[in-house]
């Protein structure tokens, strides 16, 4: 792996597990140093970053983390909305059906409350890890359905930002057990070939998604400026 590769990989991991918060400054000098890379690998990286739109260069040595407020998320679930519809409708007029009623099956053996040991090298993972592993799966399936490489190229950038927006918001175990509803009725209309199901279920599912986020977002905003400040 080039350099370059790795810092932008580095990075972008600690920018979607919250690592590197919004507003973090990533000075040059100190990033390389840090990374074990020269300036030149470290630059590419953040002008990759900066293009994913996850950095933004604050003077010419010093680079930031951006920010990410409910209008970002609105916009974001805009263009989400408008690809993701598309890409259901195309998956059940494309895709491999005995492919999604599997996954369809697979979303309704969920048990969030659950742990399973991948394997003896994989570390054990709890039902909710072992969830967003299987929407892994389905988007994977859903781009190779697709076949579009312009498509699958913007849904890539959406779920870029995505990560962040899930790890933002707070956990809600009644919206994840009805998002892996809406997951298995996605797959299964999918796997029927019912391209109108396909995308009412995937607008519906991104509409509660949306709203569960922004009410989180709401509800930790109310108890940040509730909480007493020491002095």
């Amino acid at each position: 792996m080039r350099a370059s590769d790795r810092a932008y990989a580095t990075l972008l991991d600690e920018i979607q597990s919250g690592i590197l918060r919004p507003g973090a400054v990533l000075g040059e000098v100190e990033q390389a140093a840090r990374l074990g890379v020269s300036r030149t690998p470290l630059r590419e990286a953040l002008g990759r970053l900066a293009a994913d739109g996850l950095v933004a260069q604050q003077s010419p040595r010093v680079t930031v983390v951006t920010a990410i407020d409910a209008g970002d998320i609105r916009e974001i679930f805009e263009v989400r909305r408008a690809l993701e519809e598309s890409a259901a409708r195309l998956a059940a007029e494309r895709g491999d059906a005995a492919a999604f009623a599997d996954l369809a099956r697979d979303f309704a053996h969920v048990d969030l409350a659950g742990a399973e040991a991948p394997g003896p090298t994989s570390p054990t993972t709890d039902g909710t890890d072992a969830y967003y592993a299987l929407i892994e799966r389905f988007d994977l399936a859903l781009d190779a359905a697709v076949a579009n490489d312009y498509l699958t190229a913007a849904l890539r950038t959406v779920r870029t930002h995505l990560v962040r927006v899930r790890r933002l918001a707070r956990d809600n175990p009644a919206r994840l057990a009805a998002s892996v509803a809406e997951h298995r009725l996605i797959a299964a209309a999918i796997a029927a070939r019912d391209a109108d199901l396909a995308a009412h279920a995937t607008h519906v599912h991104l509409h509660n998604a949306l709203h569960s986020i922004l009410e989180s977002l709401r509800a930790t905003a109310l108890t940040n400026s509730s909480t007493p400040r020491s002095i």
